[in-house]
C-alpha cells in the first residue's frame, strides 16, 4: 500500500494524505492526466470510474462518475484551477446529480496534487481544504479516508503494469 500518512486535520479544515510510488514523477503524472488511467484508480475498489470529460488545464473541467457493485452510479466533478506539469495540480472536487450539476448540499473540497522525486521514485502530497469543520466531517463519516486510501492504493498495480 503506498499510503504512508492521513492527517485530518479539523482545525484547519484538510484531510491530507502522503503516498510513496515507485515510479518517476512524470509518469505518476501521467496517472492523472490520461483520463483512461485516471478511471482506473479514481473510484475505490468496487466503484470503478468512468470519466466522461476530462480537461486538466486551468479552467478545465473533469466529469466522472462511479458505479457501485449494484449498478447504482455517483457523479462527480473536478474545477481545475492551477497546473504545474508534472509537478501539481489543484481542482474543486464536488458531488453531481446526473447531467454532472453541482449538488448543493454535499461539501466541495478545495484540492492540491503535488509530486516530487523522493528516493528514487515520487512522493505525492494530497491536501483537501473544506470550507468548515462540518463539511469535512461529513466526508469523513461518508468513508472518504478508507474510499480514498484504496483508491491510491490500485496506482501501484497501474504502475506496474506499464
Amino acid at each position: 500500500m503506498p499510503v504512508i500518512d492521513v492527517k485530518q486535520d479539523l482545525d484547519n479544515l484538510t484531510l491530507t494524505i502522503i503516498a510513496d510510488f515507485a515510479a518517476p514523477v512524470e509518469r505518476v503524472w501521467q496517472v492523472y492526466a490520461d483520463p483512461r488511467q485516471l478511471e482506473k484508480i479514481w473510484g475505490p475498489p468496487g466503484y470503478p470510474a468512468t470519466v466522461v470529460d476530462h480537461d486538466l488545464r486551468p479552467g478545465g473541467r473533469t466529469t466522472y462518475y462511479m458505479t457501485g457493485p449494484e449498478g447504482e452510479k455517483y457523479a462527480g466533478y473536478w474545477q481545475v484551477t492551477a497546473v504545474d506539469r508534472p509537478r501539481s495540480f489543484s481542482f474543486a472536487d464536488g458531488f453531481a446529480d446526473e447531467d454532472f450539476n453541482p449538488t448543493p448540499d454535499l461539501p466541495v473540497s478545495q484540492n492540491h496534487y503535488t509530486f516530487v522525486e523522493h528516493e528514487g521514485g515520487t512522493r505525492a502530497t494530497y491536501v483537501g481544504t473544506y470550507e468548515s469543520a462540518g463539511a469535512l466531517q461529513k466526508v469523513l463519516d461518508m468513508g472518504v479516508v478508507e474510499g480514498s486510501t484504496s483508491a491510491i492504493g490500485q496506482i501501484d498495480e497501474l504502475l506496474a503494469s506499464s
